[in-house]
């Protein structure tokens, strides 16, 4: 009995701290970019729709933008089409620009809709194509070789999003935009919810990734910083503290401070929770980048 009752204590104590954290951000915009092992591992999925809810249900404004390059590619393979890459770039042509709408905009964005109804929480799936909300013109790679339909986002029009918000619905967006002539083209996600948490000044832009945070050094998750200023990390990608796959990662969490984030989040979705434990606790489990350097 001691022991329950102790256990329960250590549950209300876990809702004190998240207070004072509550209080400074209800209200506020929270841009999730949903990806890696949490969507693929079951009850990591059922953990970070948990952590949707209760953000909506305690008074923040959760928006969802979600990857599939996994799903993409097998899909494709099942069609017979051999993915193409250019240093980690997909290549993609009209037919994949068609495969990677379906799966994005419709069984991955669809799913994650349905998994938030199913916990109370009004949501609606959308892709960048919806009220014109992401448009793009041709990217190219950093060689200046051609990708396809591979989309550079030049405007975000959130018309459609504040209508969503302001009736208190999640909108769970697909990374798939639209040029001027009508094409469509296959966002990268992180770019994507970058862009999208600029434009909704967002007070916090939040990465789900398969790794601790961000690290000075890649192979010794001990080296997690756990604050990051816009300063330090320029400096980390100018001298090669930051390599390798983390490079886009930083790259898009400058950006988004750039466009207006109020802090930028890099945070392992391997691990249950890790978005209340990041929001709502004092210490934090990820890499937290801001504009200023924090004491």
């Amino acid at each position: 009995m001691q022991y329950k009752l102790e256990t329960e204590i250590g549950k209300a104590e876990v809702l004190i701290e998240a207070i004072p954290y509550i209080r400074r951000f209800a209200g506020s915009i929270v841009v999730v970019k949903y990806g890696g092992s949490a969507m693929i591992d079951e009850k990591l999925k059922k953990s970070v729709i948990q952590d949707i809810a209760m953000m909506k249900y305690i008074g923040l404004k959760p928006v969802v933008v979600h990857g599939g390059g996994k799903e993409i590619t097998f899909l494709l393979d099942r069609l017979g089409k051999k993915s193409e890459f250019l240093d980690g770039l997909r290549v993609t042509d009209e037919e994949t620009a068609k495969v990677a709408e379906m799966v994005l905009s419709g069984s991955i964005g669809k799913a994650l809709v349905d998994e938030l109804e199913s916990v109370g929480i009004s949501s609606v799936g959308i892709s960048g194509k919806d009220g014109r909300m992401l448009l793009c013109s041709k990217k190219l790679d950093e060689k200046g070789r051609d990708l396809g339909f591979v989309g550079q986002i030049d405007t975000v029009d959130t018309s459609l999003l504040d209508t969503l918000l302001a009736n208190n619905f999640v909108p769970v967006i697909s990374p798939v935009g639209v040029d001027m002539q009508g094409n469509t083209y296959n966002i990268n996600a992180d770019y994507a919810a970058s862009a999208i948490a600029g434009s909704l000044s967002a007070q916090k832009l939040i990465f789900l990734t398969d790794v601790e945070g961000i690290l000075r050094d890649k192979d010794d998750p001990s080296t997690i910083l756990r604050t990051l200023s816009r300063e330090q990390a320029l400096s980390f990608l100018a001298d090669g503290t930051i390599k390798g796959g983390m490079i886009p990662k930083v790259q898009c969490c400058l950006d988004g401070l750039d466009k207006g984030v109020q802090s930028v989040h890099v945070l392992d979705g391997r691990l249950p929770h890790t978005i209340l434990l990041e929001i709502f606790t004092a210490k934090g489990v990820g890499t937290m980048v801001t504009k200023e350097e924090r004491t």
